[in-house]
């Protein structure tokens, strides 16, 4: 049970991570603060700055591109461990999705609906795999390296974010990224090899 939890927790904060990675990228566009006060191209978001704006459809987008991979992983995954893994992801970004989505439909942030381009073209990667292979490849990209991204993106603009409640989601979310990349590793690391 603690085993499951942890997973969960770890999954949860995978999602909100991969989201954030996108607003790393996302923020290195040049006077994108100087940008948010001239942006009224989204009316819709009623006094939300375009970073926290970002931030909320980073994560989200990050929840989604979890969600998608880890329902591949439950019916292609060949270990147990990876499957518990991938049901944790599916139900810690699922919830995660449903609070991002709940804030943004507050504010007015109309949010991504499908994975990225990026993580299409990992799906399809791992669709083409089977056994160990697939096992290797989900918790390599999925597990670790997409989890290693949202958190460093999550921790960088948890500093930045200006909405309060924008700011309690990635907040909120920064431990359970952290526990889903520490579950990855260890069950990226396999005893036998």
């Amino acid at each position: 049970m603690r085993k499951s939890k942890t997973l969960k927790g770890l999954l949860a904060a995978s999602a909100v991570a991969v989201m954030f990675s996108a607003v790393g990228v996302q923020a290195q566009t040049p006077t994108s603060a100087v940008q948010n006060d001239a942006a009224g191209q989204t009316g819709s978001s009623a006094g939300l700055s375009s970073g926290d704006e970002k931030a909320l459809k980073d994560m989200a987008q990050a929840n989604i591109n979890e969600i998608a991979a880890a329902k591949i992983a439950l019916s292609k995954a060949q270990s147990s461990e990876v499957k518990t893994f991938a049901q944790q992801m599916v139900d810690d970004h699922g919830g995660a999705l449903t609070k991002v989505q709940a804030v943004a439909q507050q504010k007015g942030v109309a949010l991504p609906t499908e994975p990225d381009a990026s993580h299409k073209a990992i799906a399809a990667m791992l669709e083409k795999q089977s056994g160990d292979a697939f096992d290797k490849m989900y918790m390599e990209n999925a597990g670790i390296k997409d989890h290693k991204m949202v958190l460093s993106t999550l921790q960088s603009d948890a500093m930045k974010i200006k909405d309060p409640d924008v700011k309690a989601l990635a907040d909120v979310h920064t431990p359970v990224v952290e526990q889903h990349l520490k579950s990855a590793q260890q069950i990226g690391m396999p005893a036998g090899k």
